[in-house]
């Protein structure tokens, strides 16, 4: 190579664009033949070979700003918007209509969407598609996991380059926020002022907002629950699905449920005991628990009780029911009374994770909640209490329950026995039949 031809190469590998350029010869820019009168007169201009570098260079700078350097693999393309094979037609179907709103989100930029679901269901998959569909068209956004957002607000009291104030406008004004793992922060009187105050400034400005959580709306704090829940701003999608990384591990079942212990339980497999020497009327109660099992499962509304003595078939019934409504996509809550009550004194312990009100708003608000055994847990004045909420609590929202006792009515805490009286909402069976043992 000859020193001219070096001293070419140099010279040209000093300008920004394409050396092959047969416009601009590699300059990146170029004057236009304009008149005198008109505005750009003069003024150098981007070639076209230099324009998709540019593009792509504030498309990255966009990426960087908007923390979504890591997700930039997430996309709408790369979604399963029916999830993995053998889900139920529930949970596909909720996964699906996730999948329709954030892609509306994307593009309209209208309102707030919130993607409510357990862990793994897919909503950070959905939200950062969003994220990286508007970016994508130049709209600065910013993606922050909650906790990170209120330490990105703590570092910045000590920050030289940028104060606490630049810091929180820049969060709350942001063209498009997305607030991943809601709920997850520690919930201390200065971080629920901070998200508040977040939340209420982008309401009162019409301010796009997205928002992933896996909590129930009942579990936040009320002012920035009230601003959720408002229809006209807000929509709201709950996914069913279980966890994506772990399809053949994960039922989707709450981790207080007992029902996969029992997931052999069906109505193909239990017994009406045609067989054996019941009396007539023994039964035809059992075959109107069944009946009123099976109806139950593919409708859940109101209340169902079955009564009856010990291995009479009403833990088998219960479980029946949970495990169709399983199957369906939609996993129950099947818990044993005592159980539930251990499960709530637990959180008293000073290294609980969960705290007592979160984990009885999970219980009470259960879409279909499986009590079996009430009556044979220790029936002291805080456990009755704690039973007569949950009921209470169940009764006025009218939420599908199923409750198995052996119990008499009439020993049943008055104040529980007058909601399962109400017939408009509870249906009550009783198991005559003695203890079956298998056999004639």
């Amino acid at each position: 190579m000859t020193n001219s031809q070096s001293s070419s190469k140099s010279s040209g590998d000093a300008y920004p664009g394409d050396p092959q350029c047969e416009i601009c010869g590699g300059v990146g820019y170029i004057r236009q033949d304009l008149p005198l009168d008109h505005p750009d007169f003069g003024k150098m201009q981007i070639c076209v070979c230099r324009a998709g570098q540019l593009k792509k260079q504030a498309r990255d700078g966009l990426y960087k700003m908007s923390n979504l350097e890591e997700l930039a693999h997430l996309t709408f393309e790369n979604f399963k918007p029916r999830g993995q094979i053998g889900l139920g037609p529930a949970q596909a179907a909720s996964l699906e209509r996730a999948y329709n709103h954030a892609q509306q989100f994307a593009h309209s930029l209208d309102g707030w969407l919130v993607l409510q679901g357990p862990y793994g269901c897919g909503k950070t998959h959905l939200a950062a598609a969003v994220a990286n569909t508007v970016v994508d068209i130049g709209v600065h956004t910013l993606f922050l996991t909650v906790p990170d957002l209120l330490d990105s607000l703590r570092f910045s009291y000590n920050d030289p380059e940028s104060t606490f104030e630049d810091r929180f406008e820049e969060i709350r004004r942001s063209p498009l926020l997305v607030m991943d793992d809601f709920g997850t922060e520690n919930a201390t009187n200065w971080a629920q002022e901070k998200l508040f105050q977040i939340l209420n400034y982008r309401y009162i400005n019409n301010l796009p907002l997205l928002i992933t959580t896996n909590l129930s709306l009942n579990q936040l704090e009320g002012r920035i629950r009230s601003r959720l829940q408002d229809p006209e701003l807000v929509t709201n999608v709950k996914i069913l699905a279980p966890d994506y990384r772990r399809p053949m591990d994960d039922t989707g079942h709450s981790e207080l449920s007992s029902l996969g212990l029992l997931g052999e339980l069906s109505f193909g497999n239990f017994s009406l005991r045609k067989e054996e020497n019941l009396e007539k009327e023994e039964k035809a109660k059992l075959e109107s628990a069944f009946k009123a099992a099976q109806q139950f499962a593919e409708k859940p509304q109101g209340w169902l009780v079955l009564q009856g003595g010990y291995a009479s078939g009403k833990t088998h019934l219960a479980a029946a029911i949970a495990n169709y409504r399983s199957a369906e996509g939609v996993p129950p809550l099947f818990i044993m009374v005592p159980d539930l009550m251990d499960h709530l004194r637990s959180t008293f312990n000073p290294d609980s994770k969960v705290s007592y009100d979160r984990r009885f708003d999970e219980i009470k608000t259960s879409p279909l909640l499986v009590l079996d055994d009430l009556g044979t847990e220790s029936m002291t004045p805080w456990v009755k209490e704690k039973l007569y909420q949950l009921f209470n609590y169940r009764y006025n929202a009218g939420l599908p329950t199923v409750i198995t006792t052996t119990d008499k009515l009439s020993d049943v805490d008055p104040r529980i026995r007058s909601r399962m009286l109400d017939r408009r909402i509870c249906r009550i069976f009783a198991i005559t039949a003695p203890p079956y043992r298998g056999g004639r």
